[in-house]
């Protein structure tokens, strides 16, 4: 195998020895100008204006009447058309990474104006992807009740299906193996079930880019949802800055600082937070005991255009939270005072350089360290387990993008390598006279995919999307794995609606988890034994229809995912220490809804996000930590939901007030028993407003679970064991914008 560090200086070499360094994941943006009689036009101006910050570029069109914009970040945009003799028109559009809109303009005969506003009148043309995609921006974010707080997840689960929060653990689609990524570089992280906080804070994103499933062949190795942020840039803010801070009930607040500005060729970011609670991770019972959490970080992007054809991008981040492992009125002879400490760094350097008007080459270099530490005090009763993590990724991601006629190139190659290091002590404070456990584990492995994709166009209506994915791994095992997609979109005529289709395959590489010496006789002494974690191999067909009614946007789908070596997690003994495993099978399938309005009237947005799905698994314990029990058939996995629903409201209201409200249904996660059962349904509604004092200063009032049912909601084990949600929350929030 080769080593972690030889991997990446190979990796490395061969980055910066193929292209210039660059990164950041765009798109494009391109069309076609006509007159009334079909007529190509030439020399029209051709704007392209972010709708969230002075980012701009600027196009003419050829003798053909075509324009395009290659290097295009992900957001919402705004394109004007300018010539003479004719009066100007504009047309909104959504930038994705799995779109490239195609605009077709006709111009009509009128005069010239030199300047046009730009309402919210203007239709934004449905994505053409294959893949289910929920944009949220970061107006979203803060109007949701409680999204913008750091530890926060509400800006997936309130708008995305199937997407919910068990213990501590954020699911998509029945499984919490995602992708985060910024600007479409992915931050690696192969642990399951071992980090409880996010990586980015919602106050630091601009846009949120949610994919799920569908995944065209440069993305996909983390099955179950993909996480692009487009972070704030400085592009939105001229020497400004904004201060928040809030506080609420048990003792809670969120702060948060941040500075930003730009010139004609750079701008930066700059943003640091802070956040305590007396209420952190879901808790075993009804009581708050032993619950506190505290965390902080900081988060930075620099941004500078060397020249119109090259763009270096550094993002940086730094997370540190610590939690207080929640307990059980404490039983005789019994005593537990775990806490977990987690540390999370990345750095993003890229440089994104144009080859001409049809093609582009991305380059990005990146680090990522996480770290998990589950201590428990001393004199812990029955157990004292420690069990501490650090994982290191060092790696590199390069893209080119190529647009010849009717078809859109994609090749690339992206890979890394990981060292782990992790640290197992148990003190048996049970009268047992058992040695204590001391072990020291530095597993190493690396992971190299190389992907094509081509989205051919055959008219303006039916499009095709092929591409495959090999992936190489190395580690406690060697696999490769050879992942096919295939995707199409149809556009009605007459209707403008979307019908997509798509098939394709995955693998997701395993975590360097492995077990030996004394902490694997521990295990076999808890009737426990260890197999080799093989990767999980997914196999995903998904039918779905987007129908876009009078600025509304409704899409419904159906996907049927079917894994094998499914991952999941279980502990080792009676401790807070989870290590991962494979079953032999899972089954996932589902329906999903989303409704999103236009804003109405300037006044309000609606959206709805719902799912009726099932996960289901079979077999038996296939890797990882097992008691070599015997296949057990059919059963429902722990986080098998069959109805979720979040739907919600902001409105902008006269006097420069505003008010929100999301409500959650969820009809009750697995039980455990056979034939399969499940807990009780439950539902949150959760509420916000507040009012802005000119354009400097605000304030507002949440109140979260507003009826303040707090029930028992996942019976299974994980941190402290079975989980009730989150009793009622209420809690103030002060806005300040100022100028430096």
């Amino acid at each position: 195998m080769i080593s972690a560090s030889r991997f990446g200086l190979l990796l490395m070499a061969m980055l910066l020895g193929s292209a210039p360094l660059h990164a950041a994941d765009v798109g494009s943006v391109r069309g076609v100008v006509h007159d009334q009689q079909h007529r190509p036009l030439s020399e029209v101006q051709v704007k392209l204006k972010s709708a969230t910050s002075d980012w701009l570029q600027v196009a003419v069109t050829d003798p053909r009447g075509e324009f395009s914009f290659m290097t295009v970040p992900l957001g919402d945009y705004v394109l004007s058309f300018n010539a003479a003799d004719f009066a100007p028109s504009v047309q909104a559009v959504t930038v994705t990474s799995g779109s490239s809109p195609v605009a077709h303009v006709q111009l009509v005969k009128g005069p010239a104006l030199d300047t046009l506003t730009v309402t919210a009148a203007a239709e934004t043309t449905v994505l053409n992807t294959a893949t289910p995609t929920t944009v949220v921006n970061r107006l979203d974010i803060a109007r949701t009740p409680g999204a913008d707080r750091s530890n926060s997840l509400a800006m997936i689960t309130n708008f995305v299906p199937g997407a919910y929060v068990v213990h501590d653990q954020l699911h998509v689609r029945g499984g919490h193996q995602t992708t985060w990524a910024v600007d479409g570089v992915e931050i690696p992280n192969t642990n399951i079930a071992s980090n409880l906080g996010p990586q980015i804070d919602p106050k630091d994103i601009d846009y949120l880019e949610v994919q799920r499933g569908s995944y065209e062949a440069d993305q996909g190795d983390r099955t179950y949802g993909v996480f692009n942020v487009v972070p704030r840039t400085g592009f939105e803010r001229d020497n400004q800055g904004e201060l928040s801070a809030s506080g609420g009930s048990y003792g809670q607040t969120n702060d948060y600082l941040s500075v930003g500005s730009h010139t004609e060729r750079f701008a930066y970011y700059a943003s640091v937070n802070g956040n305590r609670s007396d209420l952190g991770i879901a808790t075993p019972v009804a009581q708050v005991i032993h619950d506190s959490e505290n965390g902080y970080g900081g988060f930075s992007t620099l941004i500078f255009n060397a020249t119109p054809d090259d763009q270096f991008r550094l993002v940086f981040s730094a997370r540190h939270d610590n939690y207080d492992i929640p307990n059980t009125p404490p039983m005789p002879g019994q005593f537990a005072d775990d806490v977990q400490r987690e540390t999370d760094v990345f750095g993003i350097l890229s440089w994104v350089r144009k080859l001409g008007a049809d093609a582009a080459l991305t380059s990005s270099l990146f680090f990522h360290q996480n770290r998990a530490d589950l201590d428990g005090a001393a004199n812990d009763s029955p157990l004292s387990t420690t069990d501490q993590r650090t994982s290191t990724y060092v790696g590199g991601q390069e893209t080119f993008r190529l647009h010849v006629a009717q078809h859109d190139l994609q090749v690339g190659v992206t890979g890394f390598s990981q060292r782990d290091s992790e640290s197992f002590d148990v003190l048996f404070n049970d009268g047992s006279g058992n040695a204590p456990i001391d072990q020291r584990l530095n597993p190493t492995g690396s992971l190299v995919a190389a992907y094509v994709e081509d989205t051919y166009n055959a008219t303006d209506w039916l499009t095709f999307a092929g591409g495959v994915r090999q992936t190489h791994f190395a580690g406690a095992v060697t696999e490769n794995a050879t992942s096919p997609r295939l995707g199409a979109t149809l556009r009605m005529p007459g209707v403008d609606w979307l019908l997509r289709g798509f098939w394709g395959k995955y693998y997701q590489a395993p975590p360097l988890t492995t077990l030996s010496g004394p902490l694997l006789e521990f295990a076999q002494n808890n009737n426990l034994g260890f197999i080799p974690l093989h990767g999980e191999r997914d196999e995903e067909y998904q039918v779905g229809l987007t129908i876009p009614i009078h600025g509304w946007t409704v899409d419904v789908d159906h996907f049927h995912t079917e894994a094998r070596n499914f991952f999941d997690h279980n502990n080792i003994g009676n401790s807070n220490a989870f290590l991962p495993l494979t079953i032999d099978g899972a089954l996932i399938q589902g329906n999903e809804l989303t409704i999103r309005s236009p804003r109405m009237w300037n006044v309000g947005q609606f959206h709805l996000a719902y799912s009726n799905q099932t996960a289901d698994g079979f077999g038996a314990i296939s890797g990882g930590l097992t008691d070599f029990s015997p296949p057990a058939g059919s059963f429902a996995l722990d986080h098998d939901q069959r109805n979720t629903a979040n739907a919600g409201v902001d409105l902008t209201l006269p006097r420069g007030a505003f008010a929100s409200m999301s409500v959650y249904y969820g009809s009750g996660f697995a039980n455990g028993d056979a034939p399969p059962s499940h807990l009780p349904g439950h539902a949150e509604i959760n509420l916000s407003a507040g009012k802005s004092f000119g354009e400097t200063f605000s304030a507002s009032l949440t109140i979260l679970n507003l009826a303040d049912r707090h029930l028992l909601v996942d019976n299974s084990l994980t941190f402290g064991g079975v989980h009730y949600n989150d009793p009622r929350q209420i809690y103030a929030q002060i806005h300040y914008r100022f100028g430096y």
